[in-house]
């Protein structure tokens, strides 16, 4: 896809030069045609059906606001959901049921030809669907009244920098910045560059040269799988995906604010986590709320009494799995999850056991280990292709057998992890976004001097698409 080459930055630039010449109104309705350019580039069609899904969420947002009937207005709430999931279902789900049904039928020894129709994955399908979903039942609820303008709303969906891999943007967040007249202020231009080049540091040289060893470790060019093949394979992509996903929320966040906008804060270094619960407080936040305020709570959330609480969790971690892509092993993956959770919410309700955890500070570090080494097994089921890939994989827990060359492996591995995870040692302690943030200009231009040159002398030869672009 164009949009995952150096096209973006001449586009963004583009976009940043013209923008900041016009009026409001002006300004969104280029946005649009921008953010519609952006999008239907690489297939007009799917950019028909973005449309045509925010059109309808429009005026049925509208009609909730007009209505007085308490039920008009559920049966238009129910109407929008059906309409976005059955959407997302059919596009994002049609060939996994499909595929899943006739292999269960043949495993009963009846034949079945499935359909014939391949549906291609609209880019950022499960992304603007969530902001529409988040959108109706806010309005339902009240707690934002109804966009009038069809330019302002549009706009709120597809903005370009959060468009294909969000992060998800909440309405009450992102939409009240939508209406409002925005004022070019060099500071918030400035945080944004650094912001994009703290990005594509994440992005290009350490997910990027992870992913040399984590490709090479699951496709089985590292030797038969091993304890030393799986502690490669999980650790370099677990670093891979958090710098790949957390650049690229670097990136969407800077490019917003060259635009005026402020996006939510998507990471908050996920792998010093101390239990699974704060993992997800900290990992792909605008997702992890999302599920908890729009799935978890209406379940009944942690109010309801005993079996129910772990039966939410479950519900809402398989659901999350399942968001991430139409695949067993993603199913598994948040399955892991949920189980996870309500182990560690037993043993929150236990008396001795809570008390030292909680009161120990020696466990701090143990816990976080103990944490990161689960997220890491379970990125197993995330990265494999199959669940019989996956299970492959994890034979390497009974398996040792060393060669040479993993030493090289794991050295280079470090090269590229322990940087970055000081960097979070760092922004853990003082709080900043990025790294000196609260310094003096001349140090930040210093600092970006620097990003500049990493980038350009450590960047992998091999480029590889954001993660999340797939979902």
């Amino acid at each position: 896809m164009w949009f995952d080459t150096p096209a973006y930055a001449l586009f963004l630039i583009l976009v940043v030069a013209v923008y900041w010449r016009l009026g409001r109104k002006s300004q969104n309705i280029f946005l649009l045609a921008a953010s519609y350019f952006f999008y239907g580039w690489w297939d007009y069609r799917f950019l028909l059906l973005m449309i045509g899904s925010t059109a309808i969420d429009f005026f049925i947002a509208r009609s909730i606001q007009r209505s007085s009937s308490q039920s008009s207005r559920r049966t238009l709430l129910i109407t929008s959901l059906i309409i976005n999931f059955a959407i997302l279902g059919v596009f994002k789900y049609f060939n996994f049921f499909t595929d899943s049904f006739t292999h269960v039928l043949g495993t009963l020894g009846l034949s079945v030809s499935a359909p014939l129709l391949r549906i291609i994955l609209p880019p950022g399908i499960s992304f603007y669907t969530f902001q529409e979903v988040a959108y109706i039942v806010d309005v339902y609820k009240r707690k934002l009244p109804a966009a009038e303008s069809f330019i302002d709303y549009a706009l709120f969906i597809s903005l370009f920098p959060h468009l294909i891999a969000g992060p998800i943007q909440r309405p009450g967040h992102l939409l009240p910045q939508v209406q409002q007249t925005r004022s070019f202020r060099s500071d918030q231009f400035f945080d944004g560059i650094l912001l994009i080049l703290s990005g594509l540091f994440r992005k290009c040289v350490i997910a990027d040269n992870c992913a040399l060893l984590a490709n090479a470790a699951f496709s089985g060019h590292l030797g038969a799988t091993s304890l030393p093949v799986l502690a490669i394979g999980a650790y370099a992509f677990a670093w891979q995906i958090y710098g790949d996903f957390s650049g690229y929320s670097d990136i969407a966040r800077g490019s917003a604010q060259l635009l005026g906008f402020h996006f939510m804060v998507n990471f908050r270094q996920p792998y010093l986590a101390t239990s699974v619960q704060d993992f997800w407080r900290r990992w792909h936040i605008s997702l992890s709320t999302w599920l908890r305020d729009y799935l978890y709570i209406p379940l009944g959330g942690s109010a309801e009494p005993g079996y129910k609480t772990y039966r939410n969790l479950f519900l809402t971690m398989l659901l999350g799995g399942l968001w991430h892509g139409a695949n067993w092993t993603f199913v598994v993956w948040g399955w892991l999850h949920g189980v996870a959770l309500a182990i560690e919410r037993y043993i929150r309700q236990s008396g001795f056991l809570r008390k030292i955890l909680d009161s120990n500070a020696a466990w701090t570090w143990a816990r976080r280990i103990l944490v990161f080494h689960f997220v890491c097994l379970s990125w197993v089921f995330f990265r494999a292709e199959s669940l019989g890939a996956a299970a492959s994989m994890l034979r390497g827990l009974s398996t040792f057998a060393w060669q040479p060359e993993y030493l090289v492996a794991l050295k280079f591995l470090a090269l590229f992890v322990i940087p970055l995870f000081l960097v979070d040692l760092y922004l853990e302690h003082t709080g900043e976004e990025y790294v000196f943030q609260q310094r003096t200009p001349m140090m930040r231009v210093a600092m970006a001097g620097c990003a500049v040159v990493l980038i350009a002398l450590f960047s992998a030869n091999q480029a590889n698409a954001f993660i999340y672009f797939q979902f």
